[in-house]
């Protein structure tokens, strides 16, 4: 029996959907609606480059328009709904997404690699660590004290220091949670025993079932994708994903269809809809789940995207914090932003439009898009995770 076949247009209005594009920006924000965002999405990625301000901020924005920053804060630090942990990269998940990543808590391995060697000269540590935290509340790197006879830093390692690395290791095995963030952005740690709602914490599920529920959540949250893109909404390993896929397929969750120009086989969840236009304007950060995974965004949009913060200057095609422009359901462009914060505003360091697409249309648009992102992000800035209190 051949399979369903699809349009890629019909394809990319099914993305667009599922992601929350296909409707009007609400008049006003409420918490409630930051919230529907995230669980429809089912992860957040959090980045915290502050070109032109942390992209996790912009991914709500991107769908919502101008809302207070701190409503994201209160619902992932104060309300018990959401939290942090490893997903896609470092996310903000719901709440009861954190015991389905539990297989990932107790595969993780210590890293950097001299990590290890450190922690095998102190064995005793690591537990030293969460007694601290038991005893005195949510800490943040600064707070904890470092193994006597060695030296804070740790050389050449994004962890900065051996509290840090420490208390990363524990967050990353679900022994530790995100209480909440400073002004800085520094996390403050606490027992996940105390932060995790018993439910939650207590809940064990299967690997393959968690695995399951995950890969149902990519093809909810993307529409359409083939195994490699649902994959890697939680970056699971090919291997673990494709006998989940047949699972959610013999289920109904999933099925199978054909999209026009795509190699490979692709999934339509059960609740996918293709919208009859999509009429959206929206520049999106370069971790916004639409746009992370560049060969599906290439198969959809025919855009060729690479972020290029960390690529030297001379060999950068686009620029350094580039990006890309929705207007209906096509990327028509990407703009190189960086913040002016002595002028309070957005620069547009370049901008660049898709062959055909320079047209005093889509320019208005993307300067009124402009114009409300420079608006909300200086307005946002004085808004900022508060410092859990200390017990």
């Amino acid at each position: 029996m051949s399979k369903e076949s699809i349009s890629v247009q019909e394809a990319r209005r099914v993305a667009l959907g599922a992601q929350g594009f296909d409707r009007p920006r609400p008049a006003s924000v409420a918490s409630a609606d930051v919230a529907a965002v995230i669980r429809r999405l089912g992860l957040v990625q959090l980045d915290f480059v502050n070109v032109t301000g942390p992209a996790h901020y912009q991914v709500i924005f991107s769908r919502l328009g101008k809302y207070d920053r701190k409503l994201l804060d209160d619902l992932v630090y104060r309300s018990g709904e959401f939290t942090e942990q490893w997903a896609h990269e470092a996310s903000i998940v719901p709440i009861e997404t954190w015991p389905l990543l539990r297989f990932r808590m107790e595969t993780f391995r210590l890293r950097p690699y001299n990590y290890e060697k450190i922690i095998r000269k102190c064995p005793g540590y690591p537990e030293s660590v969460l007694e601290v935290i038991r005893a005195r509340g949510p800490l943040t790197a600064a707070d904890v004290h470092h193994p006597e006879g060695t030296v804070r830093r740790i050389p050449n390692s994004w962890h900065g220091s051996i509290p840090r690395a420490t208390l990363e290791a524990h967050f990353a095995r679900g022994l530790l949670a995100i209480a909440d963030r400073l002004p800085s952005f520094a996390r403050v740690y606490e027992l996940a025993e105390r932060r995790i709602a018993h439910p939650h914490f207590q809940h064990a599920i299967p690997h393959d079932e968690a695995r399951r529920r995950l890969l149902a959540q990519a093809g909810r949250a993307c529409g359409v994708g083939t195994a490699k893109d649902l994959a890697d909404y939680f970056r699971m390993k090919m291997a673990e994903a494709k006998p989940r896929l047949m699972e959610l397929v013999e289920g109904g969750e999933l099925r199978e269809v054909r999209v026009e120009g795509w190699r490979e086989v692709a999934y339509l969840h059960k609740d996918a809809v293709v919208p009859k236009k999509v009429e959206a304007a929206a520049l999106l950060a370069p971790f916004d789940p639409l746009v992370w995974f560049r060969p599906r965004l290439e198969r959809l949009f025919a855009f060729d995207y690479r972020f290029e913060i960390f690529v030297p200057d001379h060999k950068r095609k686009w620029g350094t914090y580039v990006l890309p422009f929705l207007y209906g359901e096509r990327l028509v462009a990407r703009v190189d932003l960086k913040a002016d914060r002595e002028a309070g505003r957005l620069r547009v360091v370049k901008r660049f439009y898709e062959r055909g697409c320079k047209t005093r249309e889509i320019t208005a648009a993307l300067d009124a898009e402009l114009a409300l992102m420079s608006e909300w992000t200086f307005k946002s800035l004085s808004a900022g995770p508060q410092r859990a209190p200390r017990r």
